[in-house]
């Protein structure tokens, strides 16, 4: 199958694996999913799954070259020196040298701009991250962001489904040459309620999340559906041989998107 990634290098399908805690279970979901085709790994500083995710990692008979690794540092260790030390415990947990993609995983509490994204910037030169991401920003601090980075700024994980489009976000994103990295892509079970969407999935035999994962692609986003078992790993890992006709894809568009699935009080928004 063919394995299609952003113009920045990043694989448009990954397994997410928030609320994957469990170490053998998580430690079990990434082996599956890299030894299945999978090349993208996400997680978190706050997923408490780094140690298992690395695990997952050195288990698959894949070779960490072609992987594509994400975590993220969290709200209360975004000033610089908190940045560099909780990215080098991250490293640890995860066996690891270095990751392709690390995250500033919320613009609140501890983050400052100019001296959080300085202490990415020195991971970057040490070579220990290969490019600088952003999770949940809204178009002014992604601007902002871009502006202050020195280091390649490649993403803006966001909350990103049918249900749940984020134009705005997509267009900001696409004019300045980053990737929208669509998390909760499946608005957390709900797609699967959706009746254009499960009309669709029936026309084709395939799964409502599949037609939600193929949408996202084609309209340029990145997604990392979170799965722990084989048979979700295998069905969202489909959605790679599915396309969808431009008539489908507006039908998707014109679905009211009004439904925020995370939405916490220190959400930028609020």
């Amino acid at each position: 199958m063919d394995h299609p990634d952003s113009a920045n290098g990043i694989p448009l399908l990954g397994l997410g694996t928030w609320k994957n805690s469990d170490p053998e279970s998580c430690a079990t979901s990434v082996q599956s999913a890299l030894e299945m085709g999978y090349r993208h790994i996400d997680t978190a500083q706050a997923y408490d799954n780094e140690q298992a995710v690395g695990n997952g990692i050195a288990r698959a008979a894949v070779d960490r070259d072609d992987c594509y690794i994400a975590t993220k540092v969290w709200i209360d260790n975004l000033g610089y020196d908190a940045v560099i030390e909780s990215t080098e415990t991250s490293l640890q947990r995860l066996g690891l040298d270095s990751v392709e993609l690390l995250y500033v995983h919320w613009p609140a509490r501890t983050y400052e701009p100019e001296s959080t994204l300085a202490a990415f910037d020195e991971l970057y030169n040490r070579g220990m991250i290969e490019a600088v991401g952003v999770s949940n920003f809204e178009p002014d601090q992604l601007r902002e962001a871009i502006d202050i980075s020195e280091a390649p700024l490649v993403a803006n994980q966001v909350e990103c489904h049918p249900l749940f489009k984020q134009h705005e976000l997509r267009d900001v994103c696409e004019q300045a040459g980053v990737d929208l990295v669509a998390y909760s892509p499946l608005a957390r079970g709900d797609v699967f309620g959706v009746p254009e969407l499960r009309e669709i999935a029936g026309d084709h035999g395939v799964s409502p999340a599949q037609v939600s994962l193929a949408w996202l692609r084609q309209r340029g986003c990145v997604a990392i559906p979170k799965a722990s078992s084989e048979a979700h790993i295998r069905d969202n890992y489909t959605s790679l041989e599915l396309t969808l006709s431009p008539e489908e894809l507006e039908r998707i568009d014109a679905i009211d998107d009004a439904n925020r699935c995370v939405d916490p009080g220190f959400g930028p928004w609020n």
